[in-house]
Protein backbone atom coordinates (compact mmCIF):
# COMPACT_ATOMS: atom_id res chain seq x y z
CA UNK A 1 0.00 0.00 0.00
CA UNK A 2 1.22 3.63 -0.94
CA UNK A 3 1.31 6.48 1.98
CA UNK A 4 -0.26 8.68 -0.33
CA UNK A 5 -2.10 8.35 -3.92
CA UNK A 6 -3.61 11.31 -5.59
CA UNK A 7 -5.59 9.81 -9.07
CA UNK A 8 -6.60 12.75 -11.10
CA UNK A 9 -7.26 15.14 -8.74
CA UNK A 10 -8.95 18.70 -10.23
CA UNK A 11 -9.93 21.40 -8.07
CA UNK A 12 -11.23 24.29 -9.72
CA UNK A 13 -12.45 28.02 -8.09
CA UNK A 14 -14.99 29.27 -10.02
CA UNK A 15 -13.60 30.04 -13.47
CA UNK A 16 -10.05 29.32 -12.28
CA UNK A 17 -8.51 25.79 -12.37
CA UNK A 18 -5.65 25.50 -9.73
CA UNK A 19 -4.92 21.98 -10.30
CA UNK A 20 -5.49 19.79 -13.37
CA UNK A 21 -5.47 16.56 -13.14
CA UNK A 22 -2.42 15.62 -11.06
CA UNK A 23 -1.59 11.87 -10.60
CA UNK A 24 0.87 10.35 -8.01
CA UNK A 25 1.72 8.09 -5.45
CA UNK A 26 4.13 8.19 -2.44
CA UNK A 27 5.87 5.36 -0.89
CA UNK A 28 5.91 4.77 2.91
CA UNK A 29 9.13 6.20 4.50
CA UNK A 30 10.01 8.49 1.21
CA UNK A 31 10.33 12.39 1.17
CA UNK A 32 8.69 13.01 -1.66
CA UNK A 33 8.95 16.51 -2.42
CA UNK A 34 6.69 19.07 -4.63
CA UNK A 35 8.27 21.88 -6.40
CA UNK A 36 7.04 24.81 -8.53
CA UNK A 37 6.40 28.69 -8.88
CA UNK A 38 3.75 30.58 -6.32
CA UNK A 39 0.95 29.73 -8.06
CA UNK A 40 1.75 26.76 -9.27
CA UNK A 41 -0.82 24.34 -7.21
CA UNK A 42 1.51 23.00 -4.67
CA UNK A 43 -0.27 23.80 -1.75
CA UNK A 44 -4.13 23.36 -2.83
CA UNK A 45 -2.79 19.92 -4.12
CA UNK A 46 -1.59 18.83 -0.45
CA UNK A 47 -4.63 20.92 1.34
CA UNK A 48 -6.42 18.42 -1.00
CA UNK A 49 -4.26 15.75 0.19
CA UNK A 50 -4.75 17.06 3.96
CA UNK A 51 -8.62 17.26 3.62
CA UNK A 52 -8.60 20.63 3.96
CA UNK A 53 -10.02 21.22 0.57
CA UNK A 54 -12.66 18.98 -1.30
CA UNK A 55 -11.46 18.01 -4.79
CA UNK A 56 -13.74 19.03 -7.62
CA UNK A 57 -12.99 15.67 -9.21
CA UNK A 58 -10.49 13.07 -8.34
CA UNK A 59 -9.79 10.91 -5.87
CA UNK A 60 -7.05 11.18 -2.49
CA UNK A 61 -5.59 8.03 -0.67
CA UNK A 62 -3.84 9.01 2.94
CA UNK A 63 -2.32 4.94 3.72
CA UNK A 64 -5.69 4.01 2.18
CA UNK A 65 -8.01 6.49 3.83
CA UNK A 66 -10.11 9.15 2.23
CA UNK A 67 -9.24 11.95 4.07
CA UNK A 68 -12.71 13.61 4.27
CA UNK A 69 -15.00 10.14 4.40
CA UNK A 70 -12.25 8.80 7.43
CA UNK A 71 -11.37 11.87 8.62
CA UNK A 72 -11.58 11.17 12.46
CA UNK A 73 -8.99 8.09 11.53
CA UNK A 74 -6.89 10.27 9.05
CA UNK A 75 -6.12 12.62 11.76
CA UNK A 76 -4.26 9.60 13.83
CA UNK A 77 -2.06 9.38 11.37
CA UNK A 78 -1.57 12.45 9.52
CA UNK A 79 0.83 15.35 10.77
CA UNK A 80 0.07 19.09 8.88
CA UNK A 81 2.27 21.73 8.31
CA UNK A 82 0.94 24.86 6.42
CA UNK A 83 2.30 28.16 4.88
CA UNK A 84 0.71 30.16 8.00
CA UNK A 85 -1.39 29.21 11.24
CA UNK A 86 -4.06 30.61 13.01
CA UNK A 87 -2.95 30.09 17.02
CA UNK A 88 -4.36 31.14 20.41
CA UNK A 89 -2.13 34.45 20.92
CA UNK A 90 -2.34 34.01 24.64
CA UNK A 91 -1.42 30.55 24.77
CA UNK A 92 2.61 29.82 25.36
CA UNK A 93 4.78 27.36 23.21
CA UNK A 94 4.23 24.88 25.67
CA UNK A 95 0.45 25.44 26.23
CA UNK A 96 0.26 24.64 22.61
CA UNK A 97 2.37 22.01 22.21
CA UNK A 98 0.87 19.90 24.89
CA UNK A 99 -2.79 21.05 23.85
CA UNK A 100 -2.16 19.62 20.32
CA UNK A 101 -0.63 16.02 22.10
CA UNK A 102 -3.74 15.48 23.81
CA UNK A 103 -5.53 15.53 20.79
CA UNK A 104 -3.91 12.08 20.11
CA UNK A 105 -4.05 8.51 21.61
CA UNK A 106 -0.12 8.36 21.23
CA UNK A 107 2.40 11.40 20.50
CA UNK A 108 5.73 12.66 21.23
CA UNK A 109 6.64 14.54 24.50
CA UNK A 110 5.69 18.17 24.28
CA UNK A 111 9.70 19.05 26.22
CA UNK A 112 11.54 17.04 23.70
CA UNK A 113 9.78 18.24 20.40
CA UNK A 114 10.40 21.45 21.84
CA UNK A 115 13.73 21.05 22.28
CA UNK A 116 13.94 19.53 18.76
CA UNK A 117 12.82 22.42 16.74
CA UNK A 118 15.18 24.89 18.98
CA UNK A 119 12.33 26.39 20.57
CA UNK A 120 13.61 25.50 24.13
CA UNK A 121 14.42 29.20 24.88
CA UNK A 122 10.90 30.36 24.07
CA UNK A 123 8.77 27.74 25.95
CA UNK A 124 6.92 29.89 27.67
CA UNK A 125 6.50 32.28 25.65
CA UNK A 126 3.09 33.56 24.14
CA UNK A 127 2.53 32.79 19.96
CA UNK A 128 1.90 36.43 19.52
CA UNK A 129 5.48 37.17 21.17
CA UNK A 130 7.35 34.62 18.98
CA UNK A 131 9.52 35.97 15.70
CA UNK A 132 7.58 34.45 12.09
CA UNK A 133 10.82 31.74 12.34
CA UNK A 134 9.83 30.77 15.67
CA UNK A 135 6.26 30.17 14.84
CA UNK A 136 7.19 28.93 11.64
CA UNK A 137 9.50 26.11 14.04
CA UNK A 138 6.37 25.71 16.78
CA UNK A 139 4.05 25.06 13.27
CA UNK A 140 6.69 22.16 12.66
CA UNK A 141 6.24 20.97 16.69
CA UNK A 142 2.76 20.82 16.38
CA UNK A 143 2.58 18.69 13.28
CA UNK A 144 4.80 16.13 14.39
CA UNK A 145 3.88 15.95 18.14
CA UNK A 146 0.85 13.10 17.14
CA UNK A 147 3.87 10.74 15.98
CA UNK A 148 2.59 10.85 12.39
CA UNK A 149 2.94 8.02 10.10
CA UNK A 150 2.66 10.55 7.40
CA UNK A 151 3.65 14.11 7.33
CA UNK A 152 2.82 16.65 4.94
CA UNK A 153 5.12 20.00 5.13
CA UNK A 154 4.28 23.57 3.33
CA UNK A 155 7.02 25.99 2.63
CA UNK A 156 8.79 24.10 5.96
CA UNK A 157 11.25 26.41 6.61
CA UNK A 158 10.31 29.71 5.33
CA UNK A 159 11.34 33.09 7.51
CA UNK A 160 14.64 30.98 9.26
CA UNK A 161 17.94 31.83 9.51
CA UNK A 162 20.44 29.59 8.02
CA UNK A 163 20.95 27.05 10.51
CA UNK A 164 17.56 26.83 12.04
CA UNK A 165 16.78 25.69 8.78
CA UNK A 166 19.28 22.95 8.73
CA UNK A 167 18.48 21.63 11.74
CA UNK A 168 14.83 21.26 10.54
CA UNK A 169 16.13 19.50 7.96
CA UNK A 170 18.28 17.52 10.30
CA UNK A 171 14.84 16.63 11.59
CA UNK A 172 12.90 15.81 8.54
CA UNK A 173 15.88 12.96 7.75
CA UNK A 174 15.04 11.81 11.43
CA UNK A 175 11.45 11.41 9.88
CA UNK A 176 12.42 9.28 7.18
CA UNK A 177 14.94 7.17 9.43
CA UNK A 178 12.24 6.24 11.42
CA UNK A 179 10.20 5.24 8.69
CA UNK A 180 7.68 8.70 8.21
CA UNK A 181 7.05 9.68 5.09
CA UNK A 182 6.89 12.96 4.08
CA UNK A 183 5.29 15.03 1.59
CA UNK A 184 7.41 18.73 1.22
CA UNK A 185 6.20 21.36 -0.55
CA UNK A 186 9.19 23.91 -1.78
CA UNK A 187 10.41 26.71 -3.64
CA UNK A 188 13.85 26.07 -1.96
CA UNK A 189 16.04 24.36 -4.27
CA UNK A 190 18.46 23.63 -1.86
CA UNK A 191 15.71 21.90 0.62
CA UNK A 192 14.28 20.03 -2.25
CA UNK A 193 17.53 18.74 -3.52
CA UNK A 194 19.43 17.87 0.01
CA UNK A 195 16.19 16.12 1.25
CA UNK A 196 13.89 14.86 -1.61
CA UNK A 197 13.93 11.30 -2.72
CA UNK A 198 12.06 11.84 -5.96
CA UNK A 199 10.25 15.30 -6.97
CA UNK A 200 7.17 16.30 -9.02
CA UNK A 201 7.02 19.43 -10.49
CA UNK A 202 3.90 21.13 -11.23
CA UNK A 203 3.50 23.81 -13.56
CA UNK A 204 0.33 25.57 -13.94
CA UNK A 205 -1.50 23.02 -12.51
CA UNK A 206 -0.38 20.08 -14.05
CA UNK A 207 2.61 17.60 -12.96
CA UNK A 208 5.35 18.19 -15.72
CA UNK A 209 8.15 16.07 -14.66
CA UNK A 210 8.42 13.51 -11.94
CA UNK A 211 11.52 11.73 -10.97
CA UNK A 212 14.75 11.59 -8.61
CA UNK A 213 16.88 14.76 -8.25
CA UNK A 214 19.41 12.93 -10.59
CA UNK A 215 16.64 11.99 -12.80
CA UNK A 216 15.37 15.40 -13.37
CA UNK A 217 18.66 17.02 -14.38
CA UNK A 218 19.53 14.14 -16.73
CA UNK A 219 16.03 14.11 -19.06
CA UNK A 220 16.22 17.63 -18.91
CA UNK A 221 19.09 16.77 -21.88
CA UNK A 222 21.60 19.93 -19.95
CA UNK A 223 24.90 19.67 -21.35
CA UNK A 224 28.05 21.24 -19.13
CA UNK A 225 29.11 24.08 -19.29
CA UNK A 226 33.50 25.54 -19.31
CA UNK A 227 33.61 29.15 -18.58
CA UNK A 228 37.49 30.93 -18.24
CA UNK A 229 38.31 34.30 -19.03
CA UNK A 230 40.78 35.31 -21.96
CA UNK A 231 42.99 38.83 -22.17
CA UNK A 232 43.56 39.36 -25.58
CA UNK A 233 42.19 38.33 -28.96
CA UNK A 234 40.23 34.88 -29.09
CA UNK A 235 39.29 33.07 -32.94
CA UNK A 236 36.60 30.49 -31.32
CA UNK A 237 36.99 28.16 -34.08
CA UNK A 238 39.43 26.99 -32.05
CA UNK A 239 36.94 25.28 -30.12
CA UNK A 240 33.51 25.15 -32.12
CA UNK A 241 35.61 21.99 -34.08
CA UNK A 242 35.65 20.00 -31.06
CA UNK A 243 33.26 16.58 -30.69
CA UNK A 244 32.45 17.47 -27.21
CA UNK A 245 31.37 21.37 -28.07
CA UNK A 246 27.67 22.21 -28.90
CA UNK A 247 28.21 25.88 -28.59
CA UNK A 248 30.93 28.44 -27.91
CA UNK A 249 29.40 32.39 -26.97
CA UNK A 250 31.71 35.00 -25.97
CA UNK A 251 30.93 38.08 -23.90
CA UNK A 252 34.18 40.49 -23.49
CA UNK A 253 36.62 38.33 -22.07
CA UNK A 254 34.11 36.16 -20.86
CA UNK A 255 34.10 32.80 -22.70
CA UNK A 256 31.40 29.94 -22.01
CA UNK A 257 31.26 26.85 -23.61
CA UNK A 258 29.00 24.23 -23.31
CA UNK A 259 28.87 20.25 -24.27
CA UNK A 260 29.36 16.82 -23.05
CA UNK A 261 31.75 14.39 -22.34
CA UNK A 262 34.98 14.68 -21.45
CA UNK A 263 34.40 18.62 -22.06
CA UNK A 264 36.76 20.21 -19.66
CA UNK A 265 39.98 18.46 -20.51
CA UNK A 266 38.87 19.24 -24.33
CA UNK A 267 38.62 22.33 -23.87
CA UNK A 268 41.86 23.05 -21.81
CA UNK A 269 43.57 20.83 -24.46
CA UNK A 270 42.95 22.63 -27.63
CA UNK A 271 43.58 26.46 -25.65
CA UNK A 272 47.54 25.04 -24.61
CA UNK A 273 47.87 24.27 -28.30
CA UNK A 274 46.16 27.00 -29.34
CA UNK A 275 48.53 29.15 -27.12
CA UNK A 276 45.80 30.49 -25.71
CA UNK A 277 46.17 31.89 -22.18
CA UNK A 278 42.86 31.54 -19.86
CA UNK A 279 42.47 32.36 -16.38
CA UNK A 280 39.55 31.38 -14.10
CA UNK A 281 38.42 28.40 -15.79
CA UNK A 282 35.93 26.71 -14.10
CA UNK A 283 33.58 23.30 -14.95
CA UNK A 284 29.35 23.76 -14.26
CA UNK A 285 27.71 20.71 -14.40
CA UNK A 286 24.06 21.14 -14.74
CA UNK A 287 21.38 21.24 -11.61
CA UNK A 288 17.96 21.21 -10.44
CA UNK A 289 17.57 25.20 -11.11
CA UNK A 290 19.22 24.35 -14.93
CA UNK A 291 16.31 21.09 -14.80
CA UNK A 292 13.29 23.74 -13.54
CA UNK A 293 13.93 26.39 -15.91
CA UNK A 294 14.53 24.19 -19.21
CA UNK A 295 11.41 22.45 -18.18
CA UNK A 296 9.06 25.30 -17.57
CA UNK A 297 10.76 28.05 -19.16
CA UNK A 298 10.55 29.92 -16.14
CA UNK A 299 12.97 30.07 -13.16
CA UNK A 300 11.89 28.70 -10.07
CA UNK A 301 11.32 32.59 -8.27
CA UNK A 302 9.42 34.23 -11.68
CA UNK A 303 6.43 35.38 -10.99
CA UNK A 304 3.34 33.40 -10.82
CA UNK A 305 1.13 34.11 -13.91
CA UNK A 306 -1.87 32.03 -12.57
CA UNK A 307 -5.04 33.70 -10.75
CA UNK A 308 -4.55 30.58 -7.68
CA UNK A 309 -1.54 32.06 -5.74
CA UNK A 310 -1.85 28.79 -3.84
Amino acid sequence: MQAIEVNELHKRYGSTVAVHDVSLSVRQGEIFGILGRNGAGKSTTVECVAGLLRPTSGTVRVLGLDPHRDRDRVRQVLGVQLQSSDLHNALTVRELVRLYRSFYGDGADPDELIDRVGLTSRRDHRFENLSGGQQQRLSVALALVGNPRVALLDELTTGLDPQARRDIWALVEDLRSDGVTVLLVSHLMEEIERLCDRIAIIDAGRIIALDTPAGLVSGAGLGQRVRFQVNGPFDQAVLDRLPEVTSVRVEGGQVTVRGDGDLLQSVSRALVHGNIIATETRLERPNLDDAFLALTGRALNDDATTEDSR
